[in-house]
């Protein structure tokens, strides 16, 4: 696919995703959601990439949808179409599906971690898109908002299961119910983000801690913990947990990586991890598709 809203750029092993319509501040559109879900599509296919960064071009990071058309940058489906013959609307429709939601989705089921580098103003789905990323920094001069309920709109990007459990309920509602804008540094109070950087520091310091990464660990290894991790946030008791992290242990303690890894350590080397993400996957995963959860 040809990106006209977006560049993909990959060194060093971490893949660059920047939104790039900045003379709209990067305002969401559907072409930008379809180009986000290729590149993270490209993303899972390439075992060179090991990590993702993803910023924004110019001076905001994402500024929302673009609504510059009016009230339809916000609508989802056509109603016609979604009428039954009943009259009533078909909400098990896959044309009612959220465009944020579909995109935020895609960076949940991702096999490599991606970090965001809010270099400005990330404002309603700017704001959204960040949260099923696994490491947020910002610039000191960002700026956020959860600003759905002053437009007549709700919360979208799955952001209703995202946000609480990383804010906590209390935050979430503060945020969403005043729709206000906050700086960078309640941002960091609130932990939206995990840290802030000098603007002219941002990218540099994202694509560090991307390194530290891909140079260090087992890609094998960091798919299985990042589907681990977030998919334990819905687990109902810690048996769930032990049952996975088993499985995970007995097929990776018995893999070429822990016997590089190992091997590695001993030798006071770095580690060169042979197992790739597209072929190398334990034969549990997906676990979370199993019809019964042995």
């Amino acid at each position: 696919m040809a990106y006209n809203t977006i560049r993909y750029d990959v060194a060093s092993h971490v893949a660059t995703i920047t939104l790039s319509r900045p003379e709209k501040l990067n305002a969401y559109t559907a072409e930008m959601m379809s180009e986000l879900i290729d590149a993270f599509d490209r993303v899972d296919a390439d075992d060179d990439v090991r990590v993702v960064v993803v910023t924004g071009d110019g001076k905001a990071f994402c500024a929302g949808a673009d609504i510059s058309e009016g009230v339809d940058g916000f609508k989802v489906g056509v109603d016609s179409e979604l009428r039954m013959p009943s009259g009533g609307i078909d909400y098990s429709s896959d044309a009612m599906r959220d465009g944020g939601g579909r995109m935020t989705l895609r960076i949940f089921e991702l096999k490599k971690p991606v970090i965001g580098a809010v270099n400005g103003p990330a404002i309603g789905i700017g704001a959204t898109m960040l949260l099923p990323m696994d490491i947020r920094l910002a610039s000191e001069t960002a700026r956020f908002g959860f600003v759905f309920a002053r437009r007549g709109i709700v919360p979208e990007g799955a952001s209703s299961y995202f946000l609480p459990r990383i804010v906590g309920i209390g935050q979430a509602l503060e945020w969403c119910c005043t729709g206000r804008i906050f700086d960078a540094k309640e941002a960091l109070h609130g932990g939206l983000v995990s840290r802030l950087h000098r603007a002219e520091d941002l990218l540099a310091s994202a694509h560090a801690l991307a390194r530290e990464i891909a140079d260090n660990t087992a890609p094998v290894s960091i798919a299985l913990t990042r589907q681990m991790l977030w998919r334990g946030l819905g687990m109902s008791h810690p048996m769930e947990a032990h049952r996975v992290e088993s499985r995970g242990v007995f097929s990776r303690s018995n893999s070429d990586d822990a016997a590089e890894g190992v091997a590695a350590f001993f030798e006071k080397r770095a580690a060169q991890f042979p197992d790739q993400v597209t072929r190398d996957m334990p034969d549990y995963f997906p676990w979370w598709e199993e019809e019964t959860y042995r």
